[in-house]
């Protein structure tokens, strides 16, 4: 009997070396197997566009808070006898807001998820917009705006971690432009109201736009990623498969997103791994991105596009022409969504830099010959709005919303809440810095100077493109950080893709 026993072990034994592989390869040909096209493409993203929608609303409000100083100028200064210094200052203590905001979203997308910290953003909005209407003293406006920039510097840093988290690889280009495309549509909402209300009329309306996504949260899910990290990996699967329609295939996604859990989990770093050579030379790319954004100029002009107008001389009416503007850059970044999934991400970046580099010479040139020599410039009152609108539709393709689209890319998933929280500040901190020191700027050196200026720094995006931003398009999170990290890998597509790749069935 003790013999027949022991051989049925040794058989058992023998019969599990030889499943145990075959299991293994089982679940590599899956995650390998071929990918099976949609039957209806709307129906495959419906849930990801509604999720993209609704925390876009947010950028909107974004947009709309950037751009409240323009219209509101006039009137504030009517009533509060405001100087051009302290209209500066209520410009200025957005970005400083949002530097604290930055800082600060990190810690709360990794503790509270992305989900409710961009809730959280929203309320934020309310309560800023809330002090800014009631306001009796400047006191309440100074406050008011520095809520405002808290917010703004959360839900820049939240909203594209989330749609990358949630968007699949042959969307997340398109997709991912939403939220710009919403800030655009804010920027726009804001410039129209200044042509019938002054700034408390103003402020009431931000809050009316605050509400929307006070209802819209309760139908969107957690990202997936978030929820595995915490390990509900039950809920992150059910967030999965709502996000990419609920007869689709979500097992490939999902063990890869186990996988690189895993690795995660097991490698038990500390932050100091945000330090190391490859995540430091990542988190470089961002932040040369983010300095090459803000540095254009595009907040100053955004912020004092009415001023500009003014001293331009423009026959048009600088409310018409600022309008006009924000029209522009609405229409252009939906040109851009339609463009990055086809052209990428680095072409769009050449096409922006090249059309600021050209917008901002003219503008150059024109102020020069008005300002310096005794050119009439009369006949050119035109150019000025034709070059604004050049400059604005240049970055909007590119440099509005690549950089903060490329930080949900290609920042890996153990460092994306602390990385994107240092990129977020950053990038507020350059607002900052331009909006502040644009008009001493051009008081001092003069307005043909500046735009000069910022042409020479935009020539320097141009070239940081070419030479150093990697393209993502069309390649799930997994594969982004195994390239970068310098993984040699064969590229996997979501099974619930859009259309897929050629390289990718």
């Amino acid at each position: 009997m003790s013999s027949q026993r022991k051989m049925k072990d040794n058989n058992l034994r023998m019969v599990v070396h030889e499943i145990e592989p075959l299991q293994k390869k089982e679940a590599e040909e899956k995650l390998e197997e071929p990918c099976v096209p949609p039957k209806t493409n709307f129906l495959r993203i419906r849930s990801q566009l509604f999720a993209t929608l609704a925390v876009s609303w947010v950028s909107l409000i974004i947009g709309y808070s950037t751009a409240y100083t323009s219209p509101a100028q006039a009137s504030l200064e009517l009533d509060f006898g405001f100087t051009s210094l302290e209209i500066s200052w209520i410009s200025s203590f957005m970005p400083l807001g949002a530097l604290a905001g930055g800082l600060g979203g990190g810690t709360l997308i990794e503790n509270f998820g992305r989900k409710w910290t961009i809730l959280l953003t929203n309320i934020l909005f309310l309560i800023s917009w809330l002090t800014i209407s009631f306001a009796q003293t400047y006191m309440y406006l100074y406050v008011g705006r520095i809520i405002t920039g808290i917010a703004v510097g959360i839900g820049s840093l939240s909203m594209p971690v989330y749609t990358a988290e949630t968007i699949q690889p042959e969307v997340r280009g398109s997709l991912g432009l939403f939220p710009t495309a919403l800030g655009n549509v804010g920027i726009l909402i804001c410039f129209l109201s200044g042509t019938f209300f002054q700034w408390r009329a103003l402020g009431v309306v931000g809050g009316i736009l605050s509400i929307p996504f006070l209802i819209m949260v309760w139908f969107i899910p957690e990202t997936p990623k978030f929820l595995m990290s915490k390990g509900q990996d039950e809920k992150a699967r059910k967030a999965l498969q709502w996000l990419r329609a609920a007869d689709a295939d979500v097992d490939k996604e999902f063990l890869e997103m186990q996988k690189i859990q895993k690795d995660s989990d097991d490698n038990h770093e500390s932050i100091l791994v945000l330090f190391s050579r490859n995540n430091l030379k990542l988190l470089s790319i961002v932040l040369g991105l983010m300095l090459f954004q803000q540095f254009s100029g595009i907040n100053a002009v955004i912020f004092y596009t009415t001023k500009i107008f003014k001293e331009s001389g423009s026959e048009l009416k600088d409310s018409v022409c600022t309008t006009i503007v924000g029209v522009v850059n609405f229409v252009s970044t939906f040109i851009a969504s339609l463009l990055i999934d086809k052209l990428g991400r680095k072409v769009l970046l050449y096409i922006s830099s090249s059309s600021m580099i050209l917008s901002l010479g003219v503008l150059g040139a024109y102020f020069y010959m008005k300002n310096v020599t005794s050119i009439d410039v009369h006949p050119l009152s035109w150019l000025p709005l034709i070059s604004f609108m050049i400059y604005v539709l240049g970055f909007s393709l590119g440099f509005g919303p690549i950089p903060w689209l490329m930080m949900g890319e290609i920042l890996p998933a153990r460092i994306r809440g602390p990385a994107a929280s240092i990129s977020t500040a950053f990038n507020w901190t350059c607002t900052f810095i331009v909006t502040k020191t644009f008009l001493l700027i051009m008081d001092s050196i003069g307005a043909h100077y500046t735009f000069w200026m910022y042409g020479i720094i935009v020539t320097g995006a141009l070239v940081f493109s070419i030479a150093i931003v990697p393209e993502t398009r069309g390649q799930s999170l997994a594969d982004i950080e195994r390239k970068l990290a310098g993984v040699r890998t064969r590229r996997i597509s979501s099974i619930a893709n859009l259309k897929p790749m050629p390289s990718t069935c």
